[in-house]
């Protein structure tokens, strides 16, 4: 059995990544379903907090998880393709790969992401330094699906999926998220960022690009005064 390995990772502008050797392709995310975002290689996840941590579980499988995977607890659960060229990290925005394991052990070519969230309704669009969001990624080759596969819904999910316009048939499990909570102990700030919107992590700190961007080049890391350095 292949082990899960967790690790907190640091959030910038409501998003983290499971890239393909660094790269960000990001004028090619399919944003519609509101949590996991395919690019050319690699996807972006969307999160609930805008900054902050969030506790990701991630594992490389041989092949589908067993129909009777435990989803117990999961409020959101996703999957959509992705190709790899090169490695499959599981990776901050912020600060690079998290340590998980390589989610395609197996070299390049297709793989299925599957996506399981719960919490992202607790803080949405706060900076909270602990949000208590949780992710599980499994990953395991096969051929490319064009479509994702909406197994356990949300409201944000279908308001998502309504506002760009394609909806994929949800599976027979929906789970509305709580209303958004009032401001907690711990919660720093925070932004609107409207319902079923892209998080903006790249084009509102790079600027709107037509280029794979790696991290050698991120241009993601602000500092005080709100500018964006790296360039």
């Amino acid at each position: 059995m292949t082990a899960h390995i967790a690790a907190d990772i640091d959030i910038l502008e409501g998003t983290f990544a499971v890239l393909d050797d660094g790269n960000i392709p990001v004028d090619s995310a399919d944003w519609s379903t509101g949590l996991a975002a395919p690019m050319t290689t690699g996807a972006i996840i969307m999160t609930g907090i805008n900054m902050g941590t969030v506790r990701v579980t991630a594992a490389p499988l041989p092949g589908p998880p067993p129909q009777d995977e435990d989803r117990s607890g999961w409020e959101e659960i996703v999957e959509i393709s992705v190709r790899a060229t090169g490695r499959l990290q599981v990776e901050s925005l912020e600060e690079g790969p998290a340590g998980l394991p390589v989610l395609n052990p197996s070299g390049a070519g297709w793989y299925r992401l599957r996506v399981h969230a719960r919490g992202r309704e607790a803080h949405y669009d706060d900076v909270v330094i602990d949000s208590g969001e949780e992710y599980l990624l499994l990953a395991w080759p096969t051929a490319r699906s064009p479509d994702p596969t909406v197994i356990r819904t949300s409201t944000r999910i279908t308001h998502s999926l309504e506002a760009h316009h394609g909806q994929p048939a949800p599976g027979p499990e929906s789970i509305p998220p709580p209303s958004p909570p009032t401001a907690k102990p711990g919660q720093l700030n925070t932004r609107a960022r409207p319902a079923g919107s892209a998080p903006t992590a790249r084009t509102k700190i790079c600027g709107s690009t037509s280029r794979p961007l790696t991290r050698a080049g991120r241009c993601v890391r602000l500092r005080s005064g709100g500018r964006a350095h790296g360039r």
